[in-house]
């Protein structure tokens, strides 16, 4: 908007931490001298012969609660709203396939869904930062139809049920089938709940702790990957990843 020509007032976060990543923060608003009201959302929104004139932005509590005396007013044509992405599966909805926090299918190692046969990645699966992640999401989702396609996956079996833990807000996937992991083992996705400093990610199977990762700091708007070896796993029944208390 500011390079079109237009003259942007500011950005209003609801949340406390901002959920853009810190190099659009960066180049988007610290380059053009564009001010992050954090803790703030719109309030009110004024409006004359039809037309958007002004707005009325506000700061909120940890309740998510207006605070008195903290309005601030900005004349403005223009109010633009970001509420998220939210993938775009009706397809999975039709066929009945399990739901997660991601909104998008449980799926397993290999990307596979809930019905054998039917592969989930990218966005549809859950909402990516970096477009790199998401076409290595596609060629792995890519191989194992393939082996699918020859009969190289086994249908069934046992399985490690994935969960998130302490801070955590959710981990993919959600299910290995260790009696068919590869050598190449599987990388585990997750995000922070909040922004974190210096904090160990702690990996357990049944309440063993099978890795630990050091983090100097982690964030919600970056996705954050740990890789487990086929050494590393043993069979259980739930895999937890958590930050340590």
């Amino acid at each position: 908007m500011t390079l079109e020509g237009a003259q942007v007032l500011g950005v209003a976060e609801l949340m406390p931490y901002s959920n853009g990543l810190p190099r659009n923060i960066v180049q988007c608003l610290e380059d053009f001298n564009i001010p992050l009201f954090l803790s703030h959302t719109i309030k009110d929104v004024q409006s004359a012969n039809g037309n958007l004139v002004g707005i009325t932005i506000a700061q909120v509590d940890h309740n998510f609660q207006f605070i008195e005396g903290t309005d601030k007013h900005f004349d403005v044509d223009t109010l633009l709203l970001s509420i998220g992405l939210i993938p775009s599966n009706e397809l999975l909805d039709n066929l009945h396939i399990l739901a997660s926090k991601t909104r998008g299918a449980v799926v397993d190692e290999h990307l596979q869904t809930g019905m054998a046969g039917v592969f989930s990645c990218g966005n549809c699966l859950h909402v990516h930062d970096v477009v790199d992640f998401v076409s290595q999401e596609g060629a792995l989702a890519g191989r194992s139809a393939v082996k699918y396609l020859r009969h190289e996956l086994k249908d069934g079996g046992d399985f490690i049920r994935v969960v998130a833990g302490n801070d955590i807000g959710y981990v993919v996937p959600q299910i290995i089938r260790y009696s068919d992991l590869d050598d190449e083992g599987v990388v585990l996705k997750y995000r922070p709940k909040r922004p974190l400093e210096k904090i160990k990610v702690l990996v357990s199977i049944d309440g063993k702790e099978i890795k630990k990762v050091f983090k100097p700091y982690a964030i919600p708007s970056e996705m954050e990957m740990i890789k487990l070896k086929k050494d590393d796993l043993v069979m259980g029944n739930e895999l937890k990843v958590e930050v340590a208390a």
